[in-house]
């Protein structure tokens, strides 16, 4: 099969439709299955070898679908030929193509052969492993997986099965992060009694992803107790150990219940990391759960170098990252280990008559639905495994370095540039960056410092002046990020952190290679001239 733009869905559509629709009375005929999978597979590797062709971000309108498909389903069965067609015709158009080399935006989502197979084995098997006899291999598949990447890691054993612990892979860090908090809250409330739920406290950061906020608001947990430790750019946006502590003496000194607190590694806007070892002592004078989300950056630390990023997990009673991000493994695939599964299991098991069976009743198998908070799950370790064995520890490693090493390419260049900065240090594969005020400001003194140098260097930064040079600064900035992405070459994703508007340029793309920082370097430079210059 050629490109996808020499794709022929029309050829001879008209027996295709009956070939394809009417031909077999079973929707799982192994046969057909076979040539209908063939074609899928050609579709999609043609996709992958075309896909720099495409505009990263896609530049439809909202509802251009609406208007490409009928107004209801069809009838009579059409066929795969002509389906696949109105996917390349309808549906790539409105597609943010997030495996194209030159997408950097947010984080990655990275695929790979293993991983894709591994999802087509599992969605093959599409078993539904609630609990070991539903599926044996499921369920003793996801232990021993989980062992494994946890041994990767260097997780302390008590996290681990072979130790008093235990891993299961959920579908998100949301759902990883409601459980633990469930769990938390009612280690809690076993204690002080339910009545006093409206006293239980959580902690995080500002810079805590917002996931953790819903979940405390799922898990009952008073808006005006969810509290959010200031962060500050002299830091690198860390929390701070000290006023945490600070604020969970007030706490307590009010009557109010500390109970959680979510410390990360690799914070969503700047991948800033909360020291843990501190963190984790202070909440251990409380009592309480520490999880520490590494959602984005926990895969890289099965590189020895980059462990010492987690040192102090040791402390924590949780830990989670998500192999769908940056580890090679489709969405969904969170890894969530914790070191007394029996908290989880108390606040989330059900065991309704017609569950009952042997193997639970003898307490020597592991029942994954009472680890979650749905009954029924996918068979996620599957593709995990396939890419662990596919590809091995030292080959992982290899291919998170590599994008590590794009990274210090690309902040290469923006340092030697004067008219960008770094606006936080690098610490894995995402560099923060902007135009620099200086050159936005030509008439301004340009300053030594940099980012520190405009801000805290100023007599008083919520001055009138002060404000509406850092608004300019931050339009420029918002400005060449909208005209990067408007231009379909390379797609980024930004935030705002302490008032400063900062582009984030995350490499983690698995078909991403050197010469796609470069190109996206030049993009970045033309796109800032011609503002700069307007």
């Amino acid at each position: 099969m050629g490109s996808l733009g020499d794709f022929d869905f029309s050829q001879n559509n008209a027996l295709s439709n009956i070939v394809g629709g009417a031909s077999s009375n079973n929707p799982l005929d192994p046969e057909e299955f076979r040539r209908q999978g063939h074609m899928v597979i050609d579709f999609i590797a043609d996709y992958y070898k075309n896909i720099e062709k495409y505009p990263v971000l896609s530049q439809v309108e909202p509802g251009y679908l609406k208007k490409r498909l009928p107004t209801s389903a069809p009838f009579y069965p059409e066929s795969i030929e002509t389906i696949l067609g109105d996917v390349q015709d309808h549906i790539v158009p409105g597609i943010t193509h997030w495996q194209s080399p030159n997408y950097f935006a947010y984080f990655p989502s990275s695929g790979s052969i293993a991983g894709f197979l591994g999802e087509m084995l599992a969605t093959g098997f599409n078993v539904v492993g609630f609990n070991w006899m539903s599926s044996p291999a499921a369920t003793e598949l996801e232990s021993i997986v989980m062992d494994w990447l946890g041994q990767m890691l260097r997780l302390p054993k008590s996290f681990l099965f072979s130790g008093n612990g235990g891993g299961v892979l959920q579908g998100t860090t949301c759902e990883a992060i409601l459980c633990t908090l469930v769990a938390a809250r009612d280690r809690t409330l076993r204690i002080i009694g339910n009545d006093n739920i409206g006293k239980l406290v959580v902690y995080c950061s500002d810079q805590t992803h917002c996931a953790f906020k819903k979940a405390a608001q799922i898990a009952g947990i008073h808006p005006n107790n969810f509290r959010v430790i200031p962060t500050t750019l002299s830091t690198s946006f860390s929390m701070c150990p000290k006023a945490l502590r600070n604020t969970i003496t007030a706490d307590v000194e009010a009557g109010l219940v500390p109970i959680f607190l979510l410390a990360t590694v690799g914070t969503t806007s700047t991948t800033a990391v909360d020291p843990l070892g501190p963190l984790c002592d202070v909440a251990k004078d409380y009592g309480m759960w520490v999880h520490v989300d590494a959602a984005y950056a926990g895969s890289i630390c099965i590189c020895p170098e980059f462990r010492h990023f987690i040192d102090g997990v040791e402390g924590a009673d949780s830990f989670s990252f998500n192999a769908h991000k940056w580890f090679f493994t489709t969405l969904d695939c969170c890894c969530l280990w914790v070191k007394d599964p029996a908290a989880l299991t108390q606040s989330l098991s059900t065991d309704p008559e017609y569950l009952k069976n042997k193997a639970t009743e003898s307490k020597q198998v592991v029942d994954y639905k009472d680890w979650q908070l749905a009954l029924s799950r996918r068979f996620r370790s599957l593709k995990l495994w396939l890419v662990l064995r596919s590809y091995g520890v030292e080959k992982l490693r290899g291919f998170l370095r590599s994008h590590v090493k794009m990274a210090k390419v690309f902040q290469g260049f923006v340092e030697a540039d004067n008219r960008f900065e770094v606006v936080v240090p690098r610490n894995f594969a995402n560099v923060c960056f902007r135009i620099t005020p200086s050159a936005v400001m030509s008439s301004s003194t340009k300053t030594s410092n940099g980012v520190l140098g405009e801000i805290t260097n100023s007599n008083d930064i919520s001055s009138p002046r002060t404000k509406t040079k850092m608004g300019m600064v931050n339009e420029v900035n918002q400005k060449l990020m909208e005209s990067i992405n408007g231009s379909g070459g390379i797609y980024m994703t930004h935030s705002v952190v302490g008032g400063i508007y900062l582009l984030r340029f995350a490499v983690g793309a698995t078909l991403t290679q050197e010469s796609h920082v470069i190109e996206a370097w030049n993009v970045v430079k033309q796109h800032a001239h011609a503002i700069l210059n307007n």
